[in-house]
């Protein structure tokens, strides 16, 4: 039976604005020493490229192909393609679950913030394992939302991480999906496996009009509010939390840490 897993953000404009933000320095450094001329690098879950672009530069003349459920991303990172003028870079429709690649196709299979969105994260691993060459890396980054630490202590951030925990299960994901990779990746069938874990910080006053500014936007414009409202949340609650993260951003004391799990498995 085909697994049907909703995404909890979405694409909203406020949503690709973070997600643009991610390069290999900021979400990929656990594995950037693996990666080698002339690779064949599969990214799941790609959203916008801008990951996808730069696992590119660091195998070039080898070949990238990111693939999302989303055809509307999908679309935009394939424009975002042209636009830079990225060689060994395509982009495709595809599901983590039943990837439309023949066995031992990849030296390296990725996916940043993808298996905390998924109801069997286990079944994905499987299909990673499938696709990657003996000796080959499938690697992985999620964030672990149970660990997630902000100051000053706003009721209305307690609420938004209350609401986005509970949205996240109501769609069959795992909040706490960082602590979990390398259970899920034993269990999928990998036995050499390197767990790592890192943090981002948002803390200057840049950084915090930054995310404190497109999260109060995405808690009221995004799929996160309009699944929050689904779940039965009100809109007084919605914009208490959207006016926290306004004013957790303009605190010279606001301090943002969120942290990742990561894995390395050998195919």
């Amino acid at each position: 039976m085909k697994i049907v897993d909703r995404y909890m953000h979405g694409h909203h404009e406020s949503v690709l604005r973070s997600h643009e933000w991610r390069n290999l320095a900021n979400s990929g450094a656990y594995f950037a020493g693996l990666l080698r001329p002339g690779m064949t690098v599969l990214d799941v879950g790609s959203g916008p490229g801008t990951l996808t672009f730069d696992i590119a530069a660091r195998v070039a003349p080898g070949t990238v192909i990111g693939v999302d459920r989303s055809a509307d991303i999908v679309e935009h990172a394939t424009e975002a393609a042209s636009r830079r003028g990225a060689a060994g870079v395509s982009f495709a429709v595809g599901d983590a679950y039943a990837l439309d690649f023949p066995d031992d196709s990849f030296d390296v299979v990725h996916a940043h913030q993808v298996l905390q969105h998924l109801s069997d994260p286990m079944a994905a691993l499987r299909e990673f394992r499938r696709v990657v060459r003996p000796g080959g890396f499938v690697v992985a980054r999620d964030v672990d939302w149970g660990g997630t630490m902000w100051a000053p202590l706003l009721p209305g951030l307690a609420e938004w991480m209350r609401i986005t925990q509970a949205v996240q299960r109501g769609n069959g994901g795992e909040p706490f999906a960082g602590r979990f990779l390398r259970t899920w990746a034993l269990d999928a069938g990998f036995a050499d496996v390197t767990s790592s874990a890192s943090v981002w910080c948002f803390a200057s006053d840049e950084e915090r009009r930054w995310w404190g500014g497109l999260w109060s936007e995405r808690v009221t414009e995004s799929d996160w509010g309009a699944q929050a409202r689904e779940a039965g949340v009100g809109a007084d609650t919605l914009d208490t939390v959207s006016r926290a993260w306004l004013e957790w951003a303009a605190d010279a004391s606001g301090w943002y840490g969120m942290p990742h799990g990561e894995i390395i498995a050998r195919g």
